[in-house]
């Protein structure tokens, strides 16, 4: 999982760092010389993207023609969030997996497995090489309004044994897996997509609850972390941990010792973008050790950012040597995940995407308990 050297220009390794939405069932002509002009390293689909496994199929594959056409060696990262229960972007015909909460309280870390290994099977069937999952998040507080069902447990070891599965699964299938929110946004009372919440324990307590998953799927390894737009006042007083050094770098990749991939969670989400342009907190984030950066806003904002990017580090504002250790990071991962991998025959979509093996599996007696939220 170490990085390695790109040899590439300055423009291409900061366009590798941009992870990016675009709407719509197929992007416009602006988004793919976008693309073609920065040379973008991923992008991200929601519903909004997707009709049918036929059109999705076509839609990665047609994204990824358009990527390699120009650079060969720069595959995209093409990613979603399929995390099971209430967040599934791949409507039907996809199986409808079971949520965290679901499978953590089944306690069978053979069942999360198979069930990470039927979402990547079908991720993959049309095209998708990165699962913005597992969530590592501790479900340790009620009031938590965004969370909840979407984590595997209360108990933090259980977060952890399970995420390792779901982890494992998915990446000996050949997924990209990335567990969030670090360093850990299951015990607030904020929605991030709103407004900045904040984790007001003490270094130990973070280090007992919080941490275990993290630590427990780093030790597995987890190829990317996603981070949590919550602050911690016991690692950093001032700053969220999406732009914070003290969290990115003496946490996460000092005392953590972690090489993988750090992404952004979206960048226009409010708790950022209510302190913040974009394109400041891109500077932050990317100088504080983010290697990925998450945008779903429009392309004129998408533009900005890169832009500012680039110029930061054309000026010395980021580093050189931080712009670089992270496209080594993300080259280094298309290099184990993607560079070798044949795109599967469309025929082949319908045989996979909904069968009746991952339909059973997904109603599995343990998990009939209750209804999905």
């Amino acid at each position: 999982m170490n990085q390695m050297p790109t040899g590439m220009p300055l423009d291409v390794e900061v366009g590798q760092m941009m992870m990016l939405g675009f709407e719509g069932e197929l992007p416009t002509a602006e988004f793919r010389l976008f693309i073609r002009e920065y040379r973008i390293g991923g992008v991200v689909l929601f519903e909004r993207n997707c009709r049918s496994p036929e059109q999705l199929w076509s839609l990665c594959a047609g994204l990824q023609d358009h990527a390699r056409s120009f650079e060969p060696h720069l595959p995209l990262f093409v990613a979603v969030d399929q995390e099971g229960g209430r967040v599934l972007r791949l409507g039907p015909p996809f199986t409808r997996f079971p949520s965290a909460r679901r499978l953590g309280r089944a306690g069978d870390e053979t069942l999360v497995a198979a069930t990470a290994r039927a979402m990547a099977r079908e991720m993959l069937a049309v095209g998708i090489n990165m699962n913005l999952a597992p969530v590592l998040d501790v479900d340790s507080n009620p009031e938590n309004p965004v969370i909840a069902d979407r984590a595997f447990h209360a108990i933090p070891a259980v977060v952890a044994r399970m995420g390792v599965a779901f982890v494992r699964a998915l990446q000996e299938e050949g997924v990209v897996a990335t567990g969030k929110h670090f360093p850990g946004h299951g015990d607030t009372a904020f929605d991030s997509h709103l407004d900045l919440g904040a984790v007001e324990k003490t270094a130990e307590q973070l280090e007992a609850v919080e941490l275990v998953p993290f630590r427990a799927a780093i030790g597995a390894g987890l190829e990317a972390v996603m981070t949590a737009h919550v602050a911690y006042s016991a690692w950093d007083k001032e700053m969220p941990a999406t732009l914070s050094q003290a969290v990115l770098g003496r946490l996460l990749r000092g005392e953590l010792g972690y090489r993988g991939m750090v992404m952004t969670d979206d960048l226009a989400m409010g708790a950022i973008s209510r302190r913040y342009t974009i394109q400041d907190a891109a500077v932050i984030a990317v100088r504080a050790g983010a290697d990925m950066l998450l945008l779903c806003a429009g392309l004129d904002e998408q533009v900005r950012m890169v832009e500012v990017v680039r110029r930061a580090a054309e000026v010395g504002e980021i580093p050189r040597e931080r712009i670089s250790s992270a496209a080594g990071r993300i080259l280094g991962c298309k290099q184990r995940y993607i560079f070798k991998r044949e795109p599967r025959p469309q025929e082949e979509v319908r045989a996979v995407v909904g069968c009746p093996e991952h339909i059973e599996l997904a109603r599995h007696p343990v998990l009939a308990t209750g209804q999905e939220t």
